[in-house]
């Protein structure tokens, strides 16, 4: 066993499996970052009842899915998704050194080899790797440690519609963070099919189509997020011409 995780094969598939566990993840939390932009749609964003009761039936949609994201059943996960996430780029940079002495050191690209017949994406999956992992504590930062880690303290989560806002209306954040989903998107967009070819679906007839798909799942969460992102910013410049929330919320505000 110790041998087979040492093994290219074997990191190369534990790699595999810690990049599926991911992509399921944002796909629901992609998907739960998107209710805010159907709250948007209804006319209801930033719609929180008053008795502060998760599940409640006065609650919008995004504030339902945070509820879920708070249940027991997540709390259990979130331990499991952070070794997860510790897994995929610690085998992530370790497959990065090994490629990288087996391709003859940073002068690899001067001699022909396989890596000349890669794409920018696969030739460069450790630097988006690092560039994601440096946006996903900036996130963390953000969002994560004021509303879970809050409740994971004793403490009460912020607003998560204030939350979106209150980052998100930063025009400079709003960018950055375009630019984190665009290294997602180049890292999913790779990731994906390279996952099903490592178990062996890498036959003429199935890469094609699994390249295809990889498009359309990289795109669709990355849409998700990249619609919630400027949502967002548009509900925060709704708010600083209406006042429609109050005063200390918007006091805390500085665009």
């Amino acid at each position: 066993m110790a041998n087979f995780l040492t093994s290219s094969i074997g990191k190369k598939f534990i790699q595999s499996v810690s990049g599926a566990f991911l992509i399921i993840f944002l796909l629901l939390h992609g998907t739960i970052n998107f209710f805010s932009v159907i709250d948007s749609m209804r006319g209801i964003f930033g719609k929180v009842a008053p008795d502060n009761m998760p599940y409640s039936h006065g609650d919008g949609w995004f504030q339902l899915g945070c509820d879920f994201m708070s249940s027991p059943v997540i709390d259990i996960m979130v331990p499991v998704l952070a070794l997860g996430f510790l897994v995929h780029i610690g085998y992530g940079i370790w497959l990065s050194v090994d490629n990288l002495r087996r391709r003859g050191g940073l002068k690899r690209y001067e001699v022909a080899s396989k890596a000349k017949n890669d794409s920018w994406s696969a030739k460069n999956m450790a630097v988006l790797g690092v560039v994601i992992l440096g946006f996903v504590c900036f996130h963390l930062a953000h969002f994560w440690a004021k509303m879970q880690l809050q409740e994971f303290m004793g403490g009460e989560a912020e607003n998560p519609y204030y939350l979106l806002i209150s980052t998100f209306g930063h025009w400079w954040i709003l960018a950055l963070y375009i630019v984190w989903f665009v290294a997602l998107w180049l890292h999913l967009n790779h990731g994906f099919w390279s996952m099903f070819q490592t178990i062996g679906w890498n036959n003429k007839k199935w890469l094609p189509r699994l390249r295809v798909i990889g498009i359309v799942v990289s795109t669709l969460i990355v849409l998700l997020f990249v619609c919630t992102a400027i949502n967002a910013y548009l509900e925060a410049t709704t708010v600083t011409a209406s006042h429609q929330w109050t005063e200390p919320l918007l006091a805390n505000m500085k665009f």
